[in-house]
């Protein structure tokens, strides 16, 4: 079930809160964990089982490990033994038929021996995954376990941010699961976001993906074409994921919970190292507590500093799925964020003269396209061959009226996505609040009315569109 959909929207999420709100405190829990698993059960009912058994297996070996506290050897044992059986089941599921695919190109001879697998891959699996991994590592660091199984299930499935995040800390809300409170405050500004994510999921992420969609599937793109269907695709990526996290994180608001935020405009990022603070921040600071630092993050010799970021960030390509795309595409992340920490860039742009940033900034801008140029092929050829018309080399020509026929009509969405991009919009709001005698009351009824507007015609294209689902789900 998406949130932008009219099922969520008319039906699955006002029956959730209405009910939610009239039951006593000490059902709640109980009355959204069944929600929650009705709602990841909506496309692929088979699949819930899946979650089912990661939540009763982190369960019991979180008590374990508990109970072994002072056998650390056993306590070790059986947190390797649960972080073993979560990747099997990333294995099984998300990278069995890439392995045999590829071991089937590689050696021909291995069709003999088995078969290509077919495994459906489950949505959300990697995220639900690491916030399970995440919660009994932190027991085996001295977090309490959660002693009723419903409450950690509420925290595996719950709802908002099950299928495409944010990754949530069980340390985060585990005080929210065991009591929490419900204010109308927290209910309009949780409605507010929602819809900030919503109108940016159908009103941007929509609209620019049938510009990325018509470049990638061509193959007589000319060079500007390729290039304006990179931006909207780089638009596009931004503004579902972002979208959908806004949502998320309303949602969690509107039933008591505060997730943590999850992009902060990246696309402003002065060096690549600031990019990775501010884009997907759950995902990389998962990787950097639960990774990088366990390997020995910086506290070691550079040669080891660099394998440490090399594993990391090949594990952050592999993560966003079985492809050799991915692969290299974290790959390539992660080589020039080593690059950027051994020859310390952030601290010699921040030093040196203004050209020097300026030139930075726009390689950094470059390099994202050939980024999302790779990460949104299907093969590495694919990803060749659009980046050869990219830069002139496929023979193309530079221009046609087909371009310019998709820049006319679609400039002022383009426009707006790369305002959006920065806190411009921001900044204009909170300079017009000074102004105001009643703590920012005008500008933030300005901002309820400007929402509910774009909500309208949302609601209206959405009711029109019969597909928008997120990219993210795929991971």
């Amino acid at each position: 079930m998406l949130f932008s959909s009219i099922e969520f929207l008319l039906v699955f999420f006002p029956i959730t809160y209405g009910i939610n709100f009239l039951l006593p405190k000490k059902l709640r829990n109980y009355w959204l964990l069944i929600c929650s698993l009705f709602f990841y059960a909506w496309g692929e009912p088979k699949f819930v089982f899946v979650m089912i058994f990661s939540i009763c297996m982190n369960y019991l070996l979180a008590l374990w490990i508990e109970k072994s506290r002072n056998n650390k050897k056993t306590a070790k044992a059986v947190l390797t033994l649960d972080v073993a059986i979560n990747l099997g089941i990333l294995l099984i599921f998300k990278y069995l038929n890439f392995i045999t695919g590829t071991v089937h190109a590689w050696l021909p001879v291995s069709r003999s021996w088995f078969p290509q697998t077919s495994i459906a891959l489950p949505i959300g699996i990697s995220f639900f995954t690491f916030q399970a991994m995440s919660y009994v590592i932190d027991v085996y660091r001295g977090v309490e376990a959660q002693r009723n199984p419903a409450y950690l299930g509420l925290y595996i499935s719950l709802f908002p941010q099950l299928i495409a995040g944010p990754i949530v800390r069980y340390t985060t809300v585990m005080d929210q699961i065991n009591e929490r409170q419900i204010t109308g405050d927290d209910f309009k500004k949780g409605i507010m976001r929602f819809l900030l994510g919503f109108n940016k999921k159908i009103l941007l992420a929509n609209v620019l993906s049938e510009v990325a969609d018509m470049a990638f599937a061509s193959g007589n793109n000319t060079v500007c074409m390729a290039w304006l269907g990179a931006l909207c695709y780089g638009l596009q990526l931004y503004f579902d994921f972002d979208g959908y996290s806004d949502m998320a994180i309303g949602l969690g608001r509107m039933l008591g919970f505060r997730f943590l935020e999850n992009f902060n405009f990246p696309y402003i990022s002065n060096t690549l190292t600031e990019f990775w603070r501010r884009w997907h921040i759950s995902l990389t600071t998962w990787f950097r507590d639960y990774v990088y630092f366990p390997l020995g993050g910086s506290r070691v010799r550079p040669s080891r500093v660099v394998l440490n970021l090399f594993i990391v960030w090949f594990l952050t390509g592999l993560w966003h799925g079985a492809n050799w795309t991915y692969i290299l595409w974290g790959i390539l992340y992660g080589s020039v964020t080593i690059a950027e920490r051994m020859w310390r860039i952030p601290k010699r742009l921040a030093e040196g003269p203004k050209s020097i940033r300026i030139l930075y900034a726009v390689f950094l801008r470059i390099f994202h396209f050939v980024e999302w140029v790779i990460f949104r092929s299907a093969t590495l050829d694919d990803a060749g061959i659009y980046l050869k018309t990219m830069f002139g080399l496929s023979g193309h020509a530079f221009s046609d009226a087909w371009f310019l026929f998709w820049l006319r009509e679609y400039s002022v969405f383009i426009v707006i996505g790369i305002l959006c991009c920065t806190p411009l919009f921001r900044i204009i709001l909170e300079k017009l609040k000074l102004g105001q005698t009643r703590n920012g009351e005008w500008e933030s009824g300005v901002s309820c009315v400007i929402q509910f507007i774009l909500f309208l015609v949302s609601f209206s294209c959405l009711v029109m569109q019969a597909n928008n689902p997120f990219i993210y789900f795929n991971f």
